[in-house]
């Protein structure tokens, strides 16, 4: 796996040892998403339409998940907009400018190259920033690893 890391955008590369329709079934189905992501969504993604449902990760069942997808282009991209480390129920983030989260699927010679990328932390507004930047950093880092898990044992 390697780490690029700027003040506004995060991103995470790794090798999968997976046949790229694998990786992206478990990147664009949502019931799959749901699964490694750790959300239970409502419904499939579709792009321009907004993505919800209830996180499952342990800590996080009473938050909602809410994304706009943004673009789909089969086996190859896969994106969305959300409002990164949006954690208390009690605060409107809709005023905010959210994030871009891209996934890029490439063929390598062990499967498929996975790249995740978030940008636009310069938009969030200053006091939760450095927050939402490095908990999301974190994030990716594990959901990287989580999507390795996945297709490995969901071949």
């Amino acid at each position: 796996m390697t780490n690029s890391v700027t003040s506004d955008r995060i991103e995470k590369t790794i090798e999968l040892r997976a046949p790229q329709s694998r990786v992206w079934q478990a990147l664009t189905d949502h019931e799959q998403f749901g699964t490694w992501f750790r959300v239970k969504l409502d419904a499939p993604f579709v792009p321009g339409e907004t993505s919800t449902g209830l996180m499952t990760w342990p800590g996080y069942e009473h938050l909602r998940w809410t994304a706009v997808v943004q673009e789909i282009l089969p086996e190859s991209y896969f994106s969305f907009t959300w409002h990164p480390y949006a954690l208390d129920p009690s605060v409107d983030y809709s005023e905010e400018i959210p994030t871009l989260v891209e996934f890029r699927l490439e063929p390598s010679t062990t499967g498929t190259r996975l790249t995740v990328t978030e940008s636009g932390f310069e938009n969030v507004p200053a006091h939760r920033r450095a927050e939402a930047f490095l908990r999301n950093n974190n994030g990716w880092s594990q959901q990287i690893k989580n999507i390795e898990a996945y297709v490995a044992a969901h071949p």
